[in-house]
């Protein structure tokens, strides 16, 4: 095969019904088929429409990390394009990639979730009155 091969529109649509009968066999939940055809979309945009298997792990690498140094995605957001790139490679096209992926890793999220303490709630429910105060508190004593 021609490494500068580009998919048709025919081949586009193919690779996708492949991609999505192998997922639905697997179980796959819709919302996880959808975000893997999108990052699957984006890494063939990425490299000009090249068959996927004119690429090797080299264009993953440099997919991956373009995901992190230029476009700033989250090491969540990374490792979900990756999932997405091997389900592609190893069970639609079963092609087993030599070698590890290295790629520059994107920032671990620092994200720290605000919760309220005890008196804290309580000093809030006590500002509320009326049907507010009476949801906060029938919501509060059914957890």
């Amino acid at each position: 095969m021609n490494r500068t091969q580009t998919l048709s529109a025919d081949d586009l649509n193919r690779l996708r019904d492949h991609v999505r009968d192998t997922m639905r066999f697997k179980h796959y939940a819709p919302r996880t088929e959808e975000v893997y055809l999108d990052w699957i979309r984006q890494y063939l945009r990425f490299h000009g429409r090249r068959h996927p298997k004119t690429l090797g792990t080299k264009d993953i690498e440099a997919f991956l990390t373009h995901l992190a140094v230029k476009r700033h995605v989250t090491a969540t957001t990374q490792r979900q394009a990756l999932c997405a790139l091997i389900l592609l490679y190893r069970n639609v096209l079963n092609i087993d990639l030599p070698g590890k992926i290295h790629v520059q890793r994107a920032k671990e999220s620092s994200y720290l979730p605000t919760v309220l303490t005890r008196d804290e709630v309580q000093r809030v429910l006590s500002q509320l009155s009326g049907a507010h105060q009476l949801m906060a508190v029938s919501y509060t004593h059914l957890r």
